[in-house]
């Protein structure tokens, strides 16, 4: 199999996993677009929230890495890899029925820093089933397979915020969280009662592994590369937060043109997603991670030194190159690098992505208070060169 020349959209489409996959994650990924744009106008209407106290709801994202190591390592114990999929759904569907009947400004944040962290996990479980598959039947075009699924939560997040707008304009939205939480539980749906057994590697020559020091020792790859994507990824919060002030204050754009600088980025990502897999099996992860970032650093440039709405879009078409990398590549990276446990990477990794939101949105909002707008953007410049360092150093350490 490894010599065949093999189309990732064919062998996903024969798959019956595969396609399950590639559905439930469509799902899940409209599901929560259509709320998370609007979970801040949700806490300052309906509960009265002080907007600065709304602004701080980003902050519950630090418990998303410690949820997703639990739920990683907890996965990589059970036979069967859906088992906690399906118990991260649950909990996240339920966490966000609870969010649509809370009454007290506190609610929401613990709702999210307990149930909604640890339903993060329902996608770092699925892409670790996804692995223990790809194991079992090794392919030259595994980061094309990865990519094409993944390429489901992209088009969902494309999806998500226009429905999301729409049915809370209509219905209300309380009843649009109440969307959310069906739309998490129905991503279980496409599975059905699948089983996907975890893998287990052939046993080697090489002893065992009895000692925590020498665990923590293997897992220091992956939580490096992991630290190193948090750097890269500031940018994204601190993007979303200020540059539609930046263009409705300074540049005085309409809201047509802002709502099209927006919405390039994931059109654009969903179709170099393809095309940053096709690299990645030809020459590497890394190596493509680092043209991400080289992307990355150069599309915050573009944003600090804009001085029209033509260099905003070419900062988005730049950034979507990054992010194509973070969300076609990343996890499929973070697993190489612990085999031991691919369950485990994937939370880790996974739950490394909303705690870049996090630390993005405190550095914005000092970084704004300090130098201002557009000149915000050269401080996530700063943190992705030293990323673009950070990748060279993990492909020089890959190759020796």
């Amino acid at each position: 199999m490894l010599d065949r020349s093999e189309s990732a959209l064919g062998v996903v489409l024969r798959s019956r996993f595969y396609r399950s996959a590639f559905l439930a994650l469509l799902i899940a990924g409209i599901g929560m677009s259509a709320a998370t744009p609007q979970l801040t106008l949700f806490l300052v209407r309906e509960l009265g929230t002080p907007l600065p106290v709304a602004g701080l709801y980003s902050v519950t994202n630090l418990a998303a890495p410690l949820a997703g190591f639990l739920v990683g390592r907890w996965s990589d114990r059970s036979r069967d890899r859906l088992l906690w999929f399906r118990i991260c759904s649950v909990v996240g569907g339920v966490g966000w029925l609870a969010m649509a009947a809370a009454d007290v400004v506190w609610l929401p944040f613990v709702i999210s820093a307990l149930a909604l962290s640890i339903a993060g996990g329902s996608m770092a479980t699925l892409f670790a089933a996804c692995r223990d598959e790809l194991s079992r039947h090794p392919t030259r075009a595994e980061n094309r397979i990865v990519a094409t699924i993944r390429m489901a939560f992209t088009a969902g997040w494309i999806l998500g915020p226009v429905v999301g707008s729409w049915f809370g304009g209509q219905f209300g939205l309380r009843a649009l969280l109440v969307g959310t939480a069906v739309c998490v539980f129905a991503q279980m749906i496409p599975l059905g009662r699948q089983r996907v057994e975890r893998y287990v590697a052939p046993p080697t020559a090489e002893p065992a592994e009895h000692s925590g020091r020498r665990r923590i020792d293997h897992m220091m790859p992956l939580l490096a590369f992991t630290a190193v994507c948090v750097l890269a990824m500031t940018g994204d919060t601190i993007k979303f937060g200020y540059l539609p002030i930046y263009m409705a204050d300074q540049l005085h754009v309409s809201d047509t043109i802002r709502g099209a600088v927006i919405g390039i980025q994931p059109l654009l990502e969903l179709a170099l997603l393809p095309v940053v897999a096709l690299l990645a099996d030809r020459f590497g992860g890394i190596r493509a991670m680092t043209v991400g970032a080289v992307l990355g650093l150069s599309g915050n440039l573009a944003y600090a030194l804009s001085t029209s709405v033509a260099g905003l879009f070419v900062g988005q078409a730049l950034n979507a190159g990054l992010w194509a990398c973070v969300g076609g590549l990343g996890v499929t990276i973070a697993q190489r690098l612990y085999p031991e446990g691919a369950g485990t990477a994937s939370g880790v990794f996974l739950g490394a992505i909303p705690l870049g939101s996090a630390i993005g949105g405190v550095i914005g909002g000092l970084g704004v208070a300090a130098i201002g707008l557009p000149h915000v953007f050269f401080i996530p410049s700063c943190l992705t060169a030293v990323a673009i360092v950070g990748f060279v150093i993990l492909g020089v350490r890959e190759k020796a």
